[in-house]
């Protein structure tokens, strides 16, 4: 069997390799993402035999049907926001990536979680970024526990797995994999091979020997993680904490899990005392004034496995320019030209010639369709300048034929809602409760005008 150094080229946001250099992409059409790459092509020997492979051996074939399914066993975090996002805890051998922007907290979330599973479980915190004095005087200053933390500042990973091999830790934190590197791969730290190799190194440590791996990624100005799109595929658990310079609150959610449920969110308060997790992240998203203004409405997201209780603004004013504007702010910008034009079709009101800006307050970001209702009320009750009742909520998905179409959770979503305190709420037919919810009026509407009707701006 014959080794032969070779060389390619990956792009860096998508991953898709060439055999020379390119100026543009073909899959994802960026321009000037390509980055040569060292890669090892094996030919097969022809001593293996007609049919066969040089260096090769048979593996162990089982059939499904034979294989013991056990239990993963769970190790809470100490937290419970990030149990909730991670499915319930770590998973032994697991292999999680928390990015997000610098300052958002990343280290700090981390550092907080070691310092509570050190006292259970033997943890080790690889530091390539900062020095251990420095990550010692952030611990003192949050008042954390560190006499049971071993810390290491290093950047080599074959360093780092001969170090974790001999200590055999529980819990390894890698901070950050953009500053890692591997001894025979001559491209600076941080590029496409380099970040590669030595996630792959370490993500196989953890695989063999059961050791907990976390993972510090950075993101790049679009916000996505930097770093080759493979990244995204080794590992098991893909976290992002995002959150503004203007608000101390932090929200964890969970892009990828092999072992919970995807775009799971968790709610962080980032105090002097580090961050601190939010039981109840509604009533932190509505916090209203005594006076409610038009253009605001209550509606109701499912987020993992939990409803959430947004507030929702939307402002209508007359356009200055030729093409009046569309802006979003947590909403798709698309989903809002389309939703005005179902408004114009099947509610009879024209909003053509009017600047319209939508924001979801809190920062929290809405990706499903449920918002379609409580967007649409808003933009009505903006335009005619005539608030919406106080203790009125709604939600569903609104069609191109105006028909309000049933959403998941309803029910949950329902008694979320009558929990703090709503006493109405317009819902879709098909989401109408099958009991009484106490003290909540519940109006079913099947069309857009309905709904309209309701609040009387039809």
């Amino acid at each position: 069997m014959a080794k032969k150094k070779s060389s390619a080229y990956v792009c860096n946001d998508c991953g898709a390799d060439y055999t020379k250099w390119q100026g543009q992409c073909g899959e994802c059409h960026a321009w000037n993402t390509l980055s040569e790459v060292r890669m090892a092509v094996v030919k097969s020997s022809s001593s293996a035999g007609r049919g066969g492979y040089a260096g090769a051996g048979d593996a162990e074939v089982s059939l499904l049907s034979d294989i013991e399914i056990d239990e993963l066993p769970r190790i809470p975090t100490g937290a419970g926001e990030l149990d909730l996002v991670l499915g319930g805890g770590l998973v032994t051998g697991s292999c999680v990536l928390i990015g997000g922007e610098p300052g958002a907290g990343k280290s700090t979330l981390l550092l907080q979680t070691l310092c509570h599973l050190a006292e259970s479980h033997k943890c080790l915190y690889v530091t390539g970024e900062e020095s251990p004095q420095q990550v010692a005087m952030r611990a003192k200053r949050l008042g954390l526990p560190t006499h049971k933390v071993s810390i290491m500042a290093e950047t080599s990973a074959e360093t780092v797995c001969n170090t974790a091999l001999r200590q055999q830790p529980k819990i390894l934190v890698v901070d950050s994999i953009q500053v890692m590197h591997c001894e025979d791969i001559s491209s600076a730290p941080g590029s496409v091979s380099q970040v590669r190799e030595s996630a792959a190194l370490l993500i196989r440590l953890a695989k063999q020997s059961g050791i907990i791996l976390l993972l510090v990624g950075h993101v790049t100005k679009e916000g996505s993680l930097a770093g080759p799109k493979v990244l995204e595929h080794m590992i098991d658990c893909s976290l992002m904490l995002e959150g503004s310079a203007d608000t101390r609150f932090r929200t964890l959610r969970s892009h990828k899990n092999r072992f919970g449920a995807v775009n799971e969110l968790g709610v962080f308060a980032m105090t002097e005392q580090g961050l601190k997790e939010v039981a109840n992240p509604s009533a932190i998203f509505l916090q209203r004034g005594d006076e409610v203004a038009s253009g605001s409405v209550v509606m109701v997201v499912w987020e993992g496995t939990r409803p959430l209780l947004v507030e929702l603004q939307a402002l209508v004013d007359d356009s200055n320019f030729g093409n009046p504007r569309r802006v979003t702010v947590g909403l798709d910008q698309n989903r809002l030209a389309m939703l005005l034009a179902v408004l114009h079709r099947h509610g009879g009101l024209m909003v053509g010639d009017q600047d319209v800006f939508v924001n979801v307050v809190g920062g929290v970001k809405v990706l499903e369709t449920s918002a379609d209702l409580a967007l649409i009320l808003a933009v009505v009750s903006s335009f005619r300048d005539s608030p919406l009742p106080r203790d009125l909520m709604a939600f569903g998905e609104v069609g191109l034929a105006g028909e309000i179409r049933a959403v998941p959770s309803g029910q949950e979503r329902l008694r979320e809602a009558a929990k703090h305190g709503f006493k109405r709420a317009i819902v879709p037919a098909g989401n109408a409760p099958r009991q009484v919810i106490e003290g909540m009026e519940v109006i079913a509407v099947h069309k857009l005008s309905e709904a309209l009707e309701v609040i009387g701006l039809q």
